[in-house]
């Protein structure tokens, strides 16, 4: 009995010691500052909202009025650049690289890929903005317009395809190109926005406090942003359960949905990408198309096609006055002109909405793209991403459109005197089956929200820790999987305004403004460096099979070429002609 009980305690010893050792090492994988940081700002973002919610409402809502009319014209530059930025890359013999080796192969097939590229960046949000958007421009038509006059009818079915197309997937692009280059070619186990700064403010200062508070800066629009869009989905989700099945729409309906999709979100977190968010993003997909199709098939098919077509034309022909227009002349009212604060209200609020959420959106392209080559991440996100946005909007929008113009619905009735959910569900129930129809939907907007906030919180989570092997750790992944749901959860309690954390994604997205054009300049600058250290290239796919151990950047000296390199001609050519020049001399 002596030496069973001496067992146990030598067994109770080696369990308890192996526990903390595991503890020990996981724990010394987070990066503390971003990681309490980041924790930090949920909990003081959250306090605010509970202990001052009326001057922190009012507060917000000022500062984005100043933005948004006084920095304006910045965030719809910003639009227009990155545009340019990523087809300079895809273009150009950057895009012909290859992210990983010579002999890896795509990760994951092209369906899966942009299956999953669609469903996390986009989000439930889709569902909600594709079936109302068009009524607030019916009612708020961009350029002077009158309501509801037949121009506005017009921008109204074009508007939405505009704002969800190719520029927003461009916004997206600018740190998916960077963070995926620097984690799959120069070889850096750690998905964080500050390394790939390192060629332009070094290396020092990228791995100091200044590169860690610019990735916090990050978690904290990302918060702020996922925050915005889960409190978008709860109330429509329980307003779809009121009609299905008359359950009360109080408080405690709307936190118990937001803990039903925290709980999915957070299994398939735990999962992986293998195993959760790859398989939730195809029956998420699987159930879209079947949606939609059901919908442009038993509604107004011809309807729905002519004008989506013709709205493509429009958002085509018209896309640079759109990109640029932000009502410069409004202030000489006495000229006759009108301030609508459309452009503030809608397309600079949305170019905010995608910048903060490209730094986590660009940390999970590059994780799902090895075996890819820029140019192919690139015209795929784009492609697949606006023709996935454009399906919604068209199909959706136009649906509802029909029903007011043909006066079967009032839509814009129901939006103004009781509620946008309120609205959306009235023209779901004009359709044939209204009552699967609306369960589907209520199950796709679970699965959509699901989908993409697991992928914000396994980004949080790789963002925090120092190394990656392959996945961020999963009690990390489980963590932020439920810290997401902190902050909608006191907004429900409080009967916050929706708005107030809008108006904080505008103001945290004025920072990356700086932050993502530093990243584009410093991303050519490495891309650059890294070809011109290779030997001759003229292939379809460039490898780059050379890098070089100690970069300019890191050391503040010029690397070593080797020899046959482009850069080692180079340098050639320049000291023969530097010998000329002083023979002329």
């Amino acid at each position: 009995m002596k030496r069973i009980s001496q067992l146990k305690q030598l067994l109770k010893g080696w369990l308890m010691n192996s526990l903390y050792t595991q503890i020990k090492h996981a724990w010394q994988l987070i990066d503390k500052y971003t990681f309490f940081g980041a924790l930090f700002a949920l909990i003081f973002i959250s306090a605010l909202l509970l202990l001052f919610p009326q001057w922190t409402t009012r507060w917000v809502n000022e500062v984005k009025v100043l933005l948004t009319d006084k920095l304006g014209v910045f965030y719809l530059s910003y639009g227009a650049i990155s545009v340019i930025f990523v087809l300079f890359i895809a273009f150009s013999d950057m895009g012909k690289i290859k992210l990983g080796r010579a002999e890896d192969q795509k990760e994951f097939s092209t369906y899966s890929w942009s299956s999953m590229l669609f469903c996390s960046g986009i989000g439930a949000t889709i569902l909600y903005w594709g079936l109302i958007e068009w009524a607030y421009y019916y009612e708020g038509p961009p350029f002077e317009l009158d309501p509801a006059s037949t121009e506005a009818i017009k921008w109204a079915a074009t508007y939405g395809i505009f704002h969800w197309g190719p520029i927003a997937w461009a916004i997206y692009l600018v740190p998916a190109v960077a963070i995926s280059y620097f984690y799959h070619i120069r070889n850096q186990n750690v998905l964080k926005i500050s390394q790939c700064l390192a060629p332009l403010i070094g290396e020092k200062l990228s791995k100091n406090y200044l590169g860690k508070s610019i990735d916090l800066l990050l978690i904290f629009g990302v918060l702020g942003g996922s925050a915005t869009a889960l409190g978008f989905v709860s109330p429509l989700i329980t307003e779809s359960l009121h009609w299905l099945f008359h359950f009360p729409n109080n408080q405690l309906i709307q936190l118990l949905v937001l803990l039903s999709i925290t709980s999915i979100f957070s299994y398939s977190t735990s999962q992986g990408l293998q195993k959760g968010i790859k398989n939730l993003s195809h029956l998420n997909t699987y159930l879209a198309i079947g949606f939609l199709v059901f919908i442009l098939l038993t509604g107004p098919t011809l309807f729905i096609l002519d004008v989506g077509f013709e709205s493509l034309g429009r958002s085509i022909t018209h896309l640079a006055e759109m990109m640029t227009w932000n009502e410069a002349f409004a202030r000489f009212s006495q000229q006759g002109f009108q301030k609508s604060n459309f452009p503030q209200k809608w397309t600079i609020f949305y170019w905010a909405w995608w910048l903060v959420f490209s730094p986590t959106m660009g940390l999970f392209v590059a994780k799902i793209s090895r075996g890819r080559t820029l140019r192919e991440v690139i015209i795929g996100a784009l492609f697949f991403g606006s023709l996935g946005c454009a399906s919604f909007f068209i199909i959706l929008g136009n649906y509802g459109l029909y029903l007011q113009l043909t006066n079967q619905v009032n839509v814009i009735g129901i939006l103004n005197h009781a509620s946008p959910t309120e609205a959306i569900l009235n023209i779901l129930n004009t359709l044939p089956f209204a009552p699967i129809v609306i369960s589907i939907f209520t199950i796709l907007a679970v699965i959509f929200a699901a989908t993409s906030f697991d992928t914000v919180s396994y980004i949080l989570a790789s963002v925090v820790q120092k190394k990656l092997k392959k996945e961020p750790m999963r009690w990390n992944r489980l963590f932020w999987a439920f810290a997401l749901g902190l902050i909608p959860s006191v907004l429900l309690l409080l009967h916050g305004d929706l708005n107030t954390l809008q108006a904080a994604t505008i103001i945290s997205a004025a920072p990356l403004l700086v932050v993502m054009l530093i990243l584009m300049v410093s991303t050519i600058r490495a891309i650059q460096y890294d070809l011109h250290f290779q030997r001759d290239y003229s292939s379809r796919t460039i490898h780059i099979q050379e890098i070089p151990d100690i970069a300019p950047w890191q050391e503040g000296k010029p690397s070593r070429a080797p020899e046959g390199s482009i850069l080692h001609k180079e340098n050639k050519y320049a000291k023969i002609k530097q010998t000329k020049k002083r023979y002329l001399r």
